[in-house]
């Protein structure tokens, strides 16, 4: 196994991933946050260079054991079938005093409670670490509190998305993933799911 250090062999394997989209779409999320700046400190492991047959990514050697692995301990995958078609419903509106915002250190506490995973002291480290380094975004009240949001991992994917009960049935989440989805693209990534 080779790690990858050269920013153009990091380039031309994002291109070599681009092309085996959606299969690759995983670990072309980490390559794209990699070439990026890295928020993440991951690293990328082939099995042979320039002809690869594998491809790895993970966090890199020097980071803190724990620290953004994911409590599940393990990666996986999905394979997504070309040609899937993607409908919307009529976008409705959002009340006026709903507006757009990212989350802030000081929502840790409400993340770690409101994900299926968290609830414990590594859960609560992942999701700051997410808010610190990786694209969130979400909808506040007119009192500045989050009522629906999605954060974004180290693969590029969303990691975390909810809405509070009380603001359920409202459209809030597909305003959140239309304008996550923009932002991604914007910058480069691939909106799929």
């Amino acid at each position: 196994m080779l790690i990858l250090t050269c920013p153009a062999q990091l380039q031309r394997l994002e291109g070599a991933l681009r092309r085996s989209l959606p299969l690759a779409l995983p670990v072309h999320g980490a390559v794209m946050n990699i070439n990026r700046g890295n928020p993440g400190e991951f690293e990328v492991v082939v099995d042979s260079w320039p002809e690869f047959g594998a491809v790895l990514a993970r966090p890199s050697g020097e980071l803190e054991t724990g620290v953004v692995s994911g409590p599940w301990g393990h990666w996986g995958g999905q394979s997504w079938h070309a040609g899937r078609l993607l409908t919307a419903h009529p976008p409705r509106r959002l009340d006026p005093s709903v507006r757009v915002a990212s989350l802030s250190p000081s929502h840790v506490d409400l993340l770690n409670e409101t994900w299926p995973y968290g609830g414990n002291s590594r859960s609560r480290r992942y999701l700051a670490e997410l808010l610190r380094c990786f694209p969130n975004i979400c909808l506040q009240d007119g009192a500045g509190q989050p009522l629906s949001w999605s954060l974004t991992d180290h693969f590029g994917t969303g990691a975390h998305g909810y809405t509070l009960p009380a603001h359920r049935r409202r459209g809030h989440m597909q305003a959140v993933m239309v304008l996550a989805a923009r932002r991604a693209q914007a910058r480069g990534f691939f909106a799929f799911g």
